[in-house]
């Protein structure tokens, strides 16, 4: 059987081995076409959140889902990513110096520039023909691309992917708070006071987020532990992509991930029954097992 030109596209922008077609097909395709069936049954575009570790393969199933559903469904689709929001290096070098040393690296809830998220999902879910700006990061740059190298998407959309590593966590306790999971946190936050001011950030800008989406997908690793690995392999691949100079070398990412660690966990234990597709991951990034649930906890 030939292979559709857009799934060979899809193979070649991502690297992937032919392989990769009937795992999407058995695992990605069905849950394409039960988003189609959620957005026949909504009134307005379709908001989707995509939860994953650090590289688990959340941008990659996004592509997917995307050109499935346009392909197969007729649908309009845009995939955004929660990094594409991250404050520009220059706030972020303010927020180091007014509040902690550590929100200078990217990553955690406080490090995103989430009005500019909310005003873009607005126009979106508005379901209105016309132009939205879409925002871009290079991460080889460390910094929001100039508005002049923005995408453009002309609406309306019928469904809209975001795909985020900490989408759905909810803010912890003091009492978890206060014990550091990691030497950063021990060495670089003693007090605690980056940590308090992620979880501000978390409750007071993400949680109002949530409200907006529809359906919520996590793609769970087995453990924080394989994420070193994982996320190495990601910036391997930027590296041959890129002609910056701001790729991490083993070292730097073993500090990097680090800020990642505490709120990875926390989404690992408390978000699967908050979800509505739930897909279990092994170490190789390949889908073990998937649950659906209709009405998933508050």
């Amino acid at each position: 059987m030939a292979v559709p030109e857009w799934q060979q596209d899809f193979l070649k922008r991502h690297s992937l081995p032919q392989s990769y077609l009937p795992y999407a097909l058995k695992w990605f395709t069905p849950l394409a076409a039960e988003l189609a069936v959620h957005r026949a049954g909504a009134k307005r575009p379709l908001l989707v959140a995509i939860n994953g570790a650090q590289g688990s393969g959340k941008s990659t199933a996004c592509d997917y889902l995307r050109n499935e559903l346009e392909a197969t469904f007729g649908l309009e689709v845009l995939s955004l990513s929660l990094d594409d929001f991250y404050h520009t290096r220059g706030d972020r070098m303010g927020l180091a110096t007014s509040v902690h040393p550590l929100l200078a690296t990217r990553g955690v809830p406080g490090t995103h520039d989430m009005n500019l998220l909310q005003q873009t999902l607005a126009a979106l879910l508005a379901g209105e023909s016309g132009r939205v700006d879409i925002p871009r990061f290079d991460k080889a740059l460390d910094d929001r691309r100039p508005r002049s190298s923005r995408d453009v998407f002309i609406g309306p959309a019928d469904i809209i992917l975001l795909e985020g590593w900490c989408l759905g966590a909810r803010g912890q306790s003091a009492a978890e708070l206060a014990r550091p999971v990691n030497a950063l946190e021990a060495e670089e936050d003693p007090d605690g006071r980056w940590r308090n001011y992620v979880n501000e950030a978390l409750e007071r800008d993400f949680v109002p987020l949530y409200t907006r989406v529809d359906q919520w997908i996590m793609l769970a690793a087995p453990s924080f532990d394989c994420v070193y690995r994982w996320r190495l392999e990601q910036e391997q691949k930027l590296a041959g992509r890129s002609q910056g100079d701001a790729i991490m070398d083993e070292v730097e990412l073993t500090r990097f991930i680090q800020f990642y660690e505490r709120l990875s966990r926390h989404c690992l234990e408390q978000l699967p029954p908050r979800v509505h597709y739930h897909y279990q991951l092994d170490e190789q990034r390949q889908v073990l097992s998937h649950r659906h649930c209709l009405w998933p906890e508050a």
